[in-house]
């Protein structure tokens, strides 16, 4: 199996596809085997390399608290291990985050930069609605499939809910399947990456941001404002904006064409 190395973390990578590299950063807990939707079209055009997260999948666990740059460093020890000089990057919530440091410290590994679902950081960004921030401050205590299955309205766009209930269950089956077994170690690892989106914070660094940027957000993410998106389109040089009626934080799942625009996007540049 394929693994990149930084220090003493091991990161389980995948290639799919050929073609103009494209790095996807997935959000928290969420492994490449849960990035399915993504990487089938994605990998129509491009080689996406997608990885696990340090303390997500088959990738390395640790005991010890990280940063987002040594997040971002992950990232750029994955397109080395790959022989990728550059790559487009695509980030999406907690990747996102990760995405934004990797194209503020690295500018000459980004070539266009996606940033899904996510937020600039600082005191000005958009917090989460109150009732969200319960949500999550208990959710890390519960059983994974009781986790799952409780975040359904904070993730999953109204019609997605209403309409389209197989997709929702589909995307559970596929994270549970990638879950460690280890309890303790699941809990430790929630509470590591809320720890990195909450300290995380360029707010006043990404209008130094040179890569062509498309920011994505659902408009009815519950989990991360889209106003964090306009907030960012607005300061990031020349990035373009794509609101999804109808999509929540999950709009990968809630609108199918929002990857196909993504692609789009890529190829242009």
């Amino acid at each position: 199996m394929p693994y990149a190395r930084h220090g003493l973390i091991r990161l389980y990578y995948e290639s799919t596809g050929t073609g103009t590299p494209v790095l996807l950063i997935n959000g928290q807990g969420i492994t490449l085997d849960s990035a399915w939707r993504t990487i089938d079209v994605l990998a129509r055009s491009f080689r996406v390399l997608a990885f696990d997260n340090r303390d997500t999948g088959r990738s390395s666990f640790t005991p010890l608290p990280y940063s987002v740059m040594q997040m971002a460093d992950d990232a750029v020890a994955v397109l080395d291990a790959a022989d990728e000089e550059s790559a487009h990057v695509y980030g999406i919530s907690l990747g996102g985050i990760v995405a934004l440091d990797l194209a503020l410290r690295h500018p000459d590994r980004v070539r266009a930069l996606v940033l899904g679902a996510t937020t600039p950081g600082g005191p000005t960004a958009i917090p989460h609605d109150p009732q969200t921030l319960t949500f999550f401050a208990r959710v890390g205590a519960m059983a994974p499939e009781e986790a799952e299955w409780a975040a359904v309205p904070y993730t999953y766009g109204l019609a997605t809910r209403r309409l389209h209930a197989q997709r929702i269950a589909e995307d559970i089956a596929r994270r549970l399947d990638s879950r460690p077994e280890n309890m303790p170690l699941a809990t430790l690892a929630y509470i590591h990456q809320v720890s990195v989106a909450a300290t995380h914070n360029q707010l006043l660094n990404i209008g130094r941001i040179t890569a062509p940027t498309l920011v994505v957000h659902g408009e009815e993410d519950g989990t991360m404002s889209p106003e964090n998106a306009r907030i960012m389109a607005k300061a990031i040089p020349g990035a373009e904006l794509q609101i999804w009626p109808g999509a929540g934080h999950a709009y990968v799942t809630d609108e199918p064409r929002a990857d196909e625009e993504i692609a789009r996007f890529l190829l242009q540049h």
